[in-house]
């Protein structure tokens, strides 16, 4: 018995290679997530899975394989994720992730009949290859009246994609950080939600109060910043506490390169303070219990 049910990793460039992976990889981190951005482009899948799992050996797995591009508009992006999908076993991955996509710059509902149509399919195709399909619900920018890249941003969105293709293949791809920019409490929507997430962002927001409440969020004055876990606001001892006791297993990746302190040459010490802390949300190390003797 150990902590790895739920395993603590972070985000890494799938065009990076296993290179990249060597380097952090001595740093303690658990799991994770092969990011391709808008495209597959030139990355040789087979080749990569084979070099990674060489680099990873047992130390450490594949939790997901993430495509963010704009499949609803893009033929090319929703045919590389379907090849994700195909191609996820070889790095025994059993998650992709990305955006929903969005035809953008139309109100939300504009987009349910493409969305039916390109995750009807790839659902299916998830289904038969015993991969579940995980939407990041980062907003891009978007409003319900203006949506951009992703149309599942919000939890009414959530209510009305998820019964337009009611396949058990979807499902979340859940941060607290979104929620927060959106100035809902991550907590709540954790809990009703928690069936629903398949993989989780270590990515955390500071919300300033003053700000909102001073000049609103329509303004020219930032309220709210991404952080990585460990300087933000969110309680990740609740966050975990409240996944373990939904039933998920799985991984919660760093999702780093945003944080307005820990970036540039700080990136890494960002992220591994992140990584510790986040363990010792999980409980720190594993202690087993004294035998019983009868």
């Amino acid at each position: 018995m150990t902590q790895l049910d739920i395993r603590i990793g972070t985000l890494a460039s799938a065009s990076e290679g296993a290179d990249y992976l060597k380097q952090i990889l001595p740093h303690g981190f658990e799991s994770f997530s092969l990011t391709f951005w808008e495209r597959i482009g030139d990355v040789d899948l087979e080749r990569t899975a084979k070099e990674v799992k060489d680099v990873l050996g047992d130390k450490a797995v594949i939790s997901t394989l993430g495509m963010f591009g704009n499949p609803l508009q893009s033929e090319e992006a929703a045919r590389d994720f379907g090849r994700c999908i195909d191609a996820a076993h070889l790095f025994g991955a059993n998650i992709v992730s990305g955006f929903a996509g969005a035809i953008e710059g139309k109100p939300l509902p504009e987009s349910i009949p493409q969305f039916k149509k390109v995750w009807g399919e790839l659902s299916k195709k998830a289904e038969a290859n015993g991969v579940r399909i995980a939407f990041e619900n980062c907003d891009m920018g978007g409003w319900w009246h203006d949506v951009r890249w992703n149309v599942m941003h919000a939890p009414s969105a959530w209510e009305i994609l998820f019964n337009e293709v009611p396949s058990d293949a979807l499902g979340l791809e859940w941060e607290p950080c979104h929620q927060m920019y959106s100035l809902i409490d991550p907590l709540p929507n954790l809990r009703k939600w928690i069936n629903k997430v398949y993989h989780v962002h270590g990515k955390d927001a500071t919300v300033a109060w003053d700000i909102v409440k001073t000049h609103g969020i329509r303004g020219n004055v930032p309220y709210v910043w991404h952080r990585t876990p460990g300087f933000g606001d969110t309680n990740w001892t609740d966050v975990i506490s409240i996944l373990r006791m939904g039933g998920y297993t799985g991984s919660i990746d760093i999702e780093g390169w945003h944080d307005p302190v820990y970036k540039g040459e700080l990136e890494m010490t960002g992220q591994v303070h992140g990584l510790n802390y986040l363990k010792q949300c999980r409980g720190g190390a594993f202690v087993p219990n004294p035998t019983t003797k009868g």
